[in-house]
């Protein structure tokens, strides 16, 4: 059959081939484009397309150290959206908060304190007595808090994460990698979008010291909107990020980095890497028709298909000049076809590009000829056979 090129908005030339082809879903990682980083673990994620940009070391283990401080956060999310707490409830500190080390909030002993402070406390000041109050009034105790953490955490796919603590606080079985913690950062950002601005607060004041956040690329005018420092002897200095700009946004973490001042060169060259080398080119609208796939023996001849939800991908802007877009389907398809029937794969090439291939499902639903129709279809079949 020969091949049909159909024009979009987004590609110019769609090759559509018609053959025998299996159907299979592949993460894409645009590795065309290279950098290399002192961090001892990274990865570098464009959300928008979940793409991998770049990584070292993503699922070694490591200590998150105060980047733990997401689940924690993630964990109150939840149980204000399931309506155990409001952001107007308040928890009591218990001495046990109030004699934590490290990074502090400085909350007050017997004091009873607003959640909305705690969160501020935790995400802009990284408070380590804030988390402890949090867990506390969650969960009962620290411990049983890091247990309900470290199961939620495998909920989500977090396969490297064991848990130990609310705060980062240094221990050998206190630990995550680098690609749990950005798929952490993003089920952070999208579940919980009416609380990510916590993330991009600049400082909060409370018990009459003003603290800034801690996130050195906040202030420095690239767009960076987020989220978590961290910083152990173990780990060393690392970063979880994340920035938005014309419609895309990054997500990135590094760990094991020598000193602040690298931390906060080494995020920005790496996110600034990212946004200028790469690009992410929108192909298809979901439920948007991308072709019509002939159809055998069924009341209609063919059968629109579409991808299931938007279509995007991330490539080295070197590599879209030569980025090839094909739709492979197993031609004719036997009816009867339901609506959402996988029917075959939108495959997307380029050169340096590892590819990506993308279901395709049917847009509606064909039923199967009546024993006369499909009589009548073998007949003109045999006679005429098929069609080119």
């Amino acid at each position: 059959m020969n091949a049909v090129v159909v024009r979009t908005r987004a590609v110019i030339g769609l090759a559509v081939a018609l053959a025998s082809a299996g159907v299979a879903l592949t993460a894409t990682v645009a590795n065309a484009a290279t950098i290399e980083t002192i961090a001892k673990q990274a990865i570098l994620l464009d959300l928008t397309s979940n793409t991998v940009l770049f990584e070292k070391n993503a699922d070694e283990r490591m200590a998150p150290s105060s980047m733990s401080k997401i689940m924690t956060a993630y964990l109150v999310f939840e149980a204000i959206k399931g309506g155990r707490l409001t952001l107007e409830s308040t928890l009591p500190v218990t001495e046990r908060a109030w004699r934590m080390q490290g990074s502090k909030m400085f909350v007050e002993l017997h004091n009873n304190i607003k959640v909305d402070d705690l969160l501020k406390g935790v995400i802009i000041q990284s408070g380590n007595d804030a988390c402890i109050v949090l867990a506390e009034g969650l969960s009962g105790s620290e411990s049983a808090f890091a247990a309900q953490a470290t199961k939620r955490a495998k909920e989500l796919g977090l396969t490297g994460t064991n848990l130990t603590n609310a705060t980062g606080w240094p221990d050998p079985n206190h630990y995550m990698t680098a690609r749990d913690l950005a798929i952490l950062a993003e089920h952070l950002i999208k579940d919980f979008p009416e609380y990510y601005h916590y993330y991009s607060t600049r400082e909060f004041k409370y018990h009459g010291i003003t603290q800034g956040n801690r996130n050195p690329l906040l202030y420095r005018g690239m767009n960076v909107d987020g989220m978590k420092t961290g910083h152990t002897d173990a780990g060393g200095y690392g970063l979880t990020a994340s920035g938005e700009r014309e419609g895309r946004r990054l997500l990135l973490v590094v760990n094991g980095l020598p000193s602040m001042q690298a931390r906060a060169d080494e995020s920005a060259r790496l996110i600034e890497w990212g946004f200028r080398e790469f690009a992410t080119y929108a192909l298809f609208k979901g439920g948007e028709t991308i072709e019509q796939v002939p159809v055998w023996l069924g009341e209609q001849e063919t059968v629109p298909v579409s991808v299931p939800k938007d279509l995007n991908v991330t490539m080295a802007r070197a590599d879209r000049v030569g980025m090839k877009v094909s739709l492979v389907s197993n031609a004719p398809v036997a009816a009867p076809i339901k609506k959402g029937d996988v029917v075959g794969k939108v495959l997307i090439t380029a050169p340096g590009f590892p590819g990506k291939e993308v279901p395709v499902v049917a847009a509606q639903d064909v039923e199967k000829l009546g024993f006369v129709g499909r009589a009548f279809a073998a007949a003109k079949y045999l006679v005429f056979g098929a069609k080119s």
